[in-house]
């Protein structure tokens, strides 16, 4: 069985501190209060705008009974995994035009878990250019094989 760590691996460490905050029914400015930092910073966490701090996991796993260094571990893991994230796979972004993903923030498209819906997007509405890096990025087997079955649904 793998341990916890492994299990919660690139999952940012805020997530994990709402989960225990819901269980006991504290709320977070409470919470926040109580390890005497300011509620909008617990917040940021929380919501996965801002990076855990050792000194703010030492405060945070104290008070919830976390084993020591859980959160920086958790914090660590979630960086690499944005990291790879950010730059490993990518098209070459210059030859792709952000107007076509009009609705979605351009600098957080996840290449490889949007496959399906970018090739789409981009053989509707993008132009030569950007058909050409997306075949190229992709692959014309790959591509094909998600255009020919967009056609017949």
């Amino acid at each position: 069985m793998k341990n916890k760590i492994d299990l919660l691996k690139g999952i940012h460490p805020g997530k994990i501190i709402e989960r225990e905050l819901l269980k006991t029914n504290t709320s977070k400015r409470q919470f926040a209060l109580s390890i005497g930092e300011h509620p909008q910073t617990l917040g940021a966490i929380i919501n996965g705008k801002r990076n855990m701090n050792v000194d703010l996991s030492l405060k945070i796993e104290k008070q919830l009974k976390l084993e020591e260094g859980f959160l920086m571990t958790l914090q660590v893991f979630y960086d690499i995994k944005e990291s790879k994230k950010d730059s490993e796979y990518k098209p070459d972004l210059t030859k792709l035009d952000k107007i076509t993903f009009w609705d979605t923030t351009f600098d957080k498209i996840d290449w490889k878990s949007m496959k399906k819906s970018i090739i789409k997007r981009v053989f509707s509405y993008g132009n030569k250019i950007e058909q050409d890096e997306i075949v190229r990025f992709y692959g014309k087997v790959e591509v094909n094989k998600i255009r020919l079955n967009n056609n017949r649904i």
